[in-house]
């Protein structure tokens, strides 16, 4: 039986050969997504534990007691001083010491751009050792800063920007901006650095007071040789001040690594959901493939049951054949991943992504899961065809009777399908009823049996489809209809085909849904909210200085500006934030939807609350109420507005002049503008000029506020539509596989349709159809699927933003229609060529 599995493989190369390809593909996707999170965490571990090589003890705010309060912070003496670091130095068995600190800086490129993203530009200081070095970096041009006016930058960002030594650089912290001489470029194995980010050293004398610290972040101890980590911690625990700890370069290196494998471990589980797509999309097209290569082989199989063979060696002989292909295409599979991991690498860094180097890493295990995965899925696969075989009577070698699909049989499978679906929609609506969180475990179980019961269902559901379909396929005459024909013919064949192309686009307009209807919510309610033509704010979202609301309001082209001054509280005894606001301008600025009352009035000690706060305190206009400040004190506040909160405007409003003697620092979160003459370049321009031309701050119109946020959810969307096309190629492959095995089946009745009159033009287009109208089945069920999941997510999504309403995106939907049928032309090209070139008199002799 092993002999004849190996020769039957070997005989139908051409027709396995799609079946190889899709298991390969998803097994590539595994293989490529382990290699790669493994080569890539192996380098970041590398770059940090190097990063760690300096440290053998640091000396740190103790994270186990806690942040305090800002007002506490405030008052509190220095801890990591310079006393501190001293007596660090006079340690036994201390070689070096260097005091750390760092912060948010924003560089500006030669063009006056922020480098780096918001956060990721952060200044620290260059603390020499007795040698005039920090271990921490290493200078591959000039030398480090020594002076105020000078600073020394990472050699990524020398690259990216084109600054050299000696070059004139803009920067800025939480103040003005200056101009800075470039000193030097170094490397470092900062984690910031490496992950994209830019880093500027300022020499240990300016640090503190550019950065805005009083004290290092921490201080790190180098054991001189024959010191071991632990006594020398030992000895630097005597020394700590209240609210510090000591803790080991060597637990230091261990976290960082926990937490690089927690991040690569997220990364790696979220590309292998999508290869689990993949494979299971490839199931349907390995079954298809052995379900249609036993029907052809009835007879011989027959044979094989009248000569002796027993039911469990006919299925043993087809899980050897897919054995075979599945070794194949797995090893195959692990091979062609490794070149994806190289790819990936180089994609990310095309892109603008930073990956430390280091060599690729192929673990063992990776072969072995590659090897696992695409022999199992291959033999689960064909299992069921394996059975089908078993079954085949003796008695249908003496006719060539080809076993075909009872009503009883597809009565149950559709019965089967329909109790799965309803229980999936049971599941869905009772999550969409929870709603929130609870609800989610719900949809999720849900929308999985919904798409299960629907694969179950496709032969059933394929027949209204494809009448629908007539109308469509009448124009083209005979070969409309015998395409027609051929898709009814085995019901089976079609749905499985259909299906896998269904999957991919289920979850792909599930997603697109969702993600439009999101952005459109976010465009709502900026437009809804803002009445101002600008937003200012830092770009890291610290705390902006009072000063930029003074001078912006001082501008001859701005009609209203006011602070956003955020503070926060109790009311009633219930937290809340609480905004200071110009009350002259903000009814300028700000569109509030008011259940009740309004702005008009908001002065003295008057205040407008969200509907949430009034709802759970029972306040309405004309109450009092009892605000409490981080502080301690209370105010009493006149209630004269109810309004309904979003994501973005939410909490009560106040004069800043209420709020102002609570804060410890006056500072603002954003300021509010309304131009004389609206948005425009030259309006723009005005205020980035008053602000003195500042990297560190950020100045937005409504639309760019809308495409921040949305930026992240349609990049996310882009990323998942290029996951899941591995899905749909699969599928792709499937509709092909399945024409070209069904032209071969069917090359008798080809022959005789040739025969007869039907010229090769004709032939190809009969297969050229039939491929288009599985391919629209396919796809009309994936968008109808992925719209009703999209909505039943959409639901749970409104319940936290009030401005979320689902929306159809029909023009993508179109454009995946379309694709749908381009989809088909192209599958058929080859299946349809292979048609037409069947010569009539060997086709109908062909049994």
């Amino acid at each position: 039986m092993f002999r004849t599995a190996l020769r039957n493989v070997l005989a139908h190369k051409a027709r396995l050969l799609m079946t190889v390809l899709a298991v390969m593909l998803g097994v590539s996707f595994v293989s490529g997504t382990l290699v790669f999170s493994d080569t890539i965490g192996n380098a970041f571990k590398n770059k940090s534990a190097k990063s760690f090589d300096h440290v053998s003890v640091a000396i740190r705010p103790d994270t186990a007691s806690g942040p305090s309060d800002d007002a506490q912070e405030a008052k509190k003496q220095p801890v990591l001083s310079d006393a501190l670091l001293k007596k660090a130095q006079g340690l036994p068995g201390a070689a070096s010491v260097i005091g750390d600190m760092s912060g948010f800086t924003a560089l500006a490129d030669k063009n006056g751009k922020l480098v780096g993203q918001d956060w990721g530009t952060t200044g620290a200081n260059f603390y020499p050792g007795a040698d005039g070095k920090d271990a921490r970096y290493a200078f591959t041009a000039g030398q480090a800063p020594k002076r105020a006016g000078e600073i020394a930058v990472d050699s990524r960002t020398a690259e990216r920007t084109g600054y050299k030594v000696g070059d004139s650089a803009r920067l800025s912290t939480d103040g003005p901006v200056t101009k800075q001489t470039i000193s030097g470029i170094f490397d470092t194995s900062n984690g910031n650095v490496v992950a994209g980010g830019s880093l500027v050293l300022f020499d240990n004398a300016t640090a503190p007071k550019v950065l805005g610290k009083t004290e290092y972040d921490e201080i790190d101890i180098k054991a001189a040789a024959g010191t071991s980590q632990a006594a020398l911690k030992s000895a630097a625990e005597k020394i700590l001040p209240k609210d510090t700890e000591a803790v080991t370069g060597a637990t230091l290196a261990a976290d960082q690594e926990a937490l690089i494998n927690e991040q690569t471990n997220s990364l790696s589980q979220a590309l292998l959901y999508f290869a689990g797509i993949s494979l299971f999309v490839g199931i349907f097209i390995i079954a298809n493939t052995f379900t249609m290569l036993v029907a052809q082989r009835t007879k011989e199989l027959a044979l094989m049951r009248a000569i002796g063979a027993s039911r469990r060696q006919v299925t043993r002989s087809v899980l050897i054949e897919a054995f075979i292909v599945g070794l194949i295409a797995a090893a195959t599979g692990f091979a062609v991943g490794i070149g994806i991991a190289i790819g990936l690498r180089s994609v990310v860094n095309g892109i603008g992504g930073t990956l430390p180097d280091g060599p690729l890493v192929v673990a063992p295990m990776t072969a072995v899961v590659a090897l696992i995965i695409g022999v199992v899925v291959t033999m689960l696969a064909a299992w069921l065809p394996g059975r089908r075989a078993a079954r085949i009577p003796p008695v249908a070698a003496m006719n060539s009777v080809h076993a075909s699909p009872t009503v009883r049989g597809l009565v149950v499978r559709n019965t089967i399908g329909s109790v799965i679906a309803a229980l999936g929609a049971g599941a869905l609506f009772t999550g969409v009823a929870v709603s929130g969180q609870e609800g989610m475990p719900y949809m999720a179980l849900g929308a999985g049996l919904i798409l299960v019961g629907v694969i179950v269902l496709t032969p059933l559901l394929s027949r209204p489809f494809i009448a629908a379909m007539t109308p469509l396929l009448k124009p083209f005459g005979v070969t409309g209809n015998l395409a027609r024909q051929n898709s009814l013919r085995n019901p089976r064949r079609t749905a499985s085909t259909a299906a896998a192309l269904m999957i991919g686009l289920t979850l792909i307009t599930g997603m697109t849904v969702i993600a439009i209807s999101m952005q459109s919510a976010i465009n709502k309610m900026a437009t809804d909210s803002l009445k101002s033509d600008y937003t200012v704010s830092m770009a890291n979202y610290q705390p902006l200085s009072p000063t930029v609301e003074k001078k912006l309001a001082a501008l001859p082209e701005v009609a209203a500006s006011s602070p956003m001054r955020a503070a926060y509280g109790e009311v009633d005894g219930g937290f809340s934030s609480i905004n200071g606001v110009d009350e002259k301008h903000i009814g300028q600025l700000l569109s509030l939807d008011f259940v009740s009352g309004s702005l008009d009035g908001l002065t003295g000690d008057t205040t407008v609350v969200d509907k949430e706060t009034a709802d759970d305190k029972g306040l309405k206009p004309g109450d009092t109420t009892s605000v409490k400040f981080d502080d301690g004190k209370s105010v009493k506040l006149k209630v004269i507005g109810v309004y309904e909160p979003n994501d973005m405007i939410n909490g009560i409003f106040t004069p800043t002049a209420v709020v102002d003697p609570h804060l410890e620092k006056v500072a603002d979160q954003r300021v509010l503008v309304k131009m004389k003459d609206g948005t425009s370049a030259k309006a723009e321009n005005s205020i980035v000029k008053a602000l003195g031309e500042n990297p560190a701050i950020k100045i937005q119109d409504k639309q760019a506020i809308s495409d921040e946020i949305g930026g992240a959810i349609n990049l996310m969307l882009y990323m998942l539509y290029g996951l899941l096309g591995m899905a749909v190629l699969i599928a792709v492959l499937g509709v092909i596989n399945t024409l070209a095995m069904s032209v071969f089946e069917r090359k008798h009745e080809i022959g005789m349709l040739r025969a007869i009159g039907l010229d090769r033009s004709k032939v190809k287009q009969m297969v050229r159809l039939e491929s288009v109208v599985i391919s629209l089945f396919g796809a009309a069920l994936g968008v109808g699927l992925g719209i009703f999941l999209g909505w039943a997510a959409g639901s749970g999504i409104s319940d936290s933003m009030k401005t979320y309403t689902m929306q159809i995106p029909v023009g993508r939907i179109a454009i995946f229609l379309v694709a749908a049928a381009l989809v088909g032309v192209l599958a058929a090209m080859w299946p349809a060529r292979s048609a037409a070139r069947l010569n009539p008199l060997a086709a109908i002799k062909a049994e």
